[in-house]
């Protein structure tokens, strides 16, 4: 029998031994977005689902959590504005606008559909020896985004009880923003895939959780559904959650991996503290 969902811990600010204190956010400050979607039209390897993942993102967004259109930004390859093109400077200024002026308990949302990748550990932070990268579109001549970066900019200027939600839909996303704890899908914890040096590093008072569409060492699908061109794991999170709106964390992921059986992918939630996947998973 399924444990009912919890609404709200019972206690706000809780702290971790290894961790320090945290907050969980009651998500109820501004909602703002951020949605990447990349199909690197006319380069190798091209995509045909990413832009067409932003944009149901985005309607789920606005038609069920609230969030308005003007608080959502949209970069893609399909556009004749230059400020809207996934290059790699137009991406990091959009993630740093996402974050600026963030308060406790407001909901932030990262939405990644692209290329994605690993390069070597140049500063000891990872325990498998590989960064996770994500490609902006530019990434011939302007280079990746490793996660130390995403990190850097998205996780660490957060203040306490400030919650951050990221979406990867990429290949070898499983800890593409950094964040130390792993969770199985039955809510317990896997491990902790950072070193305890880059815990205390990158530890954060505030509420940031993460969903891939895969380990680090798998990658992710780019497939059709109802004729059209889709990522895999947007695909699932967007149509688990229109499904059952309330959910638990464990619940979520549970979902999620039940919609991508059939591709060789298994979906990952990581977090930046210890979570309780009983928790009802809300933004």
């Amino acid at each position: 029998m399924p444990r009912p969902v919890l609404v709200h811990p019972a206690q706000e600010q809780q702290a971790v031994r290894g961790h320090g204190y945290f907050q969980y956010s009651k998500c109820t400050g501004q909602k703002k977005a951020l949605c990447i979607g990349i199909n690197y039209t006319g380069q190798k390897r091209q995509l045909r689902g990413c832009i067409n993942d932003i944009r149901n993102v985005k309607r789920f967004l606005t038609a069920y959590r609230g969030y308005r259109d003007g608080d959502i930004v949209m970069l893609m390859d399909e556009t004749t504005n230059p400020r809207q093109m996934p290059t790699r400077r137009n991406i990091i200024d959009a993630m740093r606008w996402l974050v600026k002026d963030a308060k406790p308990h407001d909901s932030l949302f990262f939405h990644y559909s692209g290329h994605g990748g690993q390069v070597p550990d140049h500063n000891g932070s990872e325990t498998d020896g590989y960064d996770e990268v994500i490609y902006p579109v530019d990434y011939k001549t302007a280079g990746v985004i490793l996660d130390d970066e995403m990190n850097r900019i998205m996780v660490k200027p957060l203040p306490t009880g400030c919650r951050l939600t990221a979406i990867f839909d990429s290949c070898h996303s499983g800890t593409a923003l950094d964040l130390p704890y792993i969770y199985h899908a039955d809510g317990r914890l896997q491990g902790i895939h950072v070193s305890d040096r880059a815990r205390r590093l990158k530890g954060t008072s505030a509420d940031v959780i993460s969903f891939s569409g895969c380990r680090d060492d798998q990658t992710s699908a780019d497939t059709v559904q109802r004729g059209v061109a889709v990522g895999a794991m947007s695909y699932a999170f967007v149509t688990s959650l229109s499904r059952n709106p309330v959910q638990s964390y464990q619940g979520l992921l549970r979902s999620v991996r039940d919609i991508l059986r059939q591709y060789e992918q298994k979906a990952q939630l990581s977090s930046s503290h210890p979570i309780d996947t009983n928790l009802q998973f809300i933004l």
